[in-house]
């Protein structure tokens, strides 16, 4: 698509928007150019910010007379790439639709717009002693929208699943402009096809997302948090896998390697020790009996596999350190070098301990900086490339690590994204993981749904 963003489309749009919630000059449109991906960027041509689902049809059909491509984004906090612009093209920013429409306790469900901050529907669903799981480590900042455009995961997901698992129903524009219901609050709906799962963790390619209908939990009664320190990092795999073998389904199970602690003491200052090959962040929640009963074991378990030391969080304010701890992993790191390219990679659980040394001797090999952290319970790794993106001969041993990671993912049966999604950072692998025939049966998808390639051309694979 070549079309790009004209005065009569602006105009057009500023007919259908209020004129300062469309962005044309070039100061303004800037942050709109990239994502939280390193080295990818474009200049839209415009930016626009909608309030409702029925001003994003009529912009999205607006765009589509016009053959003009549309990107849609919230935050930008995204890491492949998802919601960088197409060139001179346009950009429907839903920031700014940011209402909680509803918090239904008796059904336990929660509708809001698609520019809600995740940790505020989490935050609303506690005011009325409810619980929403899914915590994307970007979750003070990242929207409700593109957690579900993403399926994005958290530190939560062993033992609570990801964002699809907690999704009842959207609202979904389509490429044609067409406003469609998906879903609803019945907790069993087996009428037709399960749309709304398309579009969960499509990346904006299928449609745009307005609204989101969430599951709500009940808030656990009890929360226990352990921090384990070894000198070993595959003795802190190991302890993953004999916890998970022990029938064991902890709320967190997150660990840091040795750079990671080091970059992160040295950010948040909170007293964790840096001599230390890897620090393993436990959690369980649930009843306190089972709770205190899960908690000793994990211990015992860590202490087995070889953890120096293992202690129990003293309260709920040193708890909560210890989690913000492993959040800023990725802050803390982007310190340390000017490009911080934070990768996403997932393998069976009996695979950790030979992916965790894997990922360290080809960084040794190619003689790179990389700080891996992740959430081992599940068997995701991050491991995290600091660089300098203005280094031509660095950025080529950075991408010839990465593409051994990669190959040693799929060979150990993995997948290229655990969370982080496709976008374009990771589509030149895609058809390498999923085979010709299922990356074939995407593509037709896209097709029968947007033979325009109107929704976020370029994305996951081309046409």
């Amino acid at each position: 698509m070549s079309s790009v963003v004209t005065p009569s489309l602006v105009a057009a749009l500023s007919g259908v928007l209020a004129s300062d919630r469309v962005l044309t000059r070039a100061e303004d449109i800037l942050p709109y150019g990239f994502d939280g991906t390193a080295a990818l960027k474009a200049t839209p041509g415009a930016v626009v910010f909608p309030l409702t689902s029925e001003e994003v049809a009529a912009c999205v059909r607006l765009a589509r007379e016009a053959g003009v491509p549309v990107v849609t984004r919230g935050s930008g906090t995204g890491l492949s790439g998802g919601s960088v612009p197409v060139t001179g093209g346009l950009v429907l920013c839903l920031a700014q639709m940011d209402r909680i429409l509803e918090v239904d306790a008796r059904n336990l469900t929660l509708q809001a717009q698609a520019g809600v901050i995740t940790k505020d529907i989490d935050d609303a669903a506690g005011r009325v002693g409810l619980f929403y799981p899914p915590d994307p480590g970007s979750m003070k900042i990242s929207t409700i929208g593109g957690n579900v455009a993403e399926n994005s995961g958290g530190l939560r997901g062993l033992k609570y699943g990801v964002t699809r698992d907690y999704v009842m129903g959207l609202r979904v524009v389509l490429p044609d402009g067409t406003l469609t219901q998906l879903g609803n609050k019945c907790v069993k709906d087996v009428a037709g096809y399960s749309m709304k799962d398309l579009f969960i963790g499509s990346e904006g390619t299928l449609g745009i997302i307005t609204e989101v209908m969430l599951k709500l939990v009940p808030k656990p009664a009890a929360r226990r948090t352990l921090l384990a320190l070894y000198d070993r990092m595959e003795d802190a795999a190991e302890t993953i896998t004999a916890i998970i073998g022990a029938r064991i389904i902890p709320c967190t199970l997150e660990f840091l390697d040795r750079m990671t602690v080091g970059c992160v003491e040295d950010f948040a200052k909170i007293g964790l020790p840096t001599e230390v090959e890897a620090v393993v962040l436990m959690e369980t929640d649930g009843y306190p009996a089972v709770v205190e009963e899960e908690a000793a074991r994990m211990m015992e378990l860590a202490r087995q596999h070889g953890a120096r030391e293992v202690r129990a969080a003293a309260d709920d304010a040193e708890a909560a350190q210890l989690a913000t701890a492993r959040r800023s992993a990725f802050s803390a790191l982007a310190r340390r070098r000017p490009t911080t390219i934070l990768e996403d990679v997932t393998v069976p659980r009996t695979e950790l301990a030979h992916m965790v040394a894997f990922i360290r001797e080809v960084a040794q090999r190619h003689r790179l900086m990389v700080g891996t952290f992740g959430h081992l319970g599940d068997g995701n790794l991050h491991p995290t490339f600091l660089t300098d993106e203005r280094d031509t001969e660095e950025m080529h041993r950075v991408e010839q690590a990465l593409e051994e990671i990669v190959d040693e993912t799929i060979r150990l049966g993995g997948t290229v994204t655990g969370e982080h999604g496709v976008g374009l950072a990771k589509k030149a692998f895609l058809r390498r993981q999923l085979g010709e025939s299922s990356y074939e049966l995407m593509r037709t998808v896209k097709r029968a749904l947007d033979p325009a390639n109107l929704l976020n051309p370029g994305k996951i694979f081309d046409l």
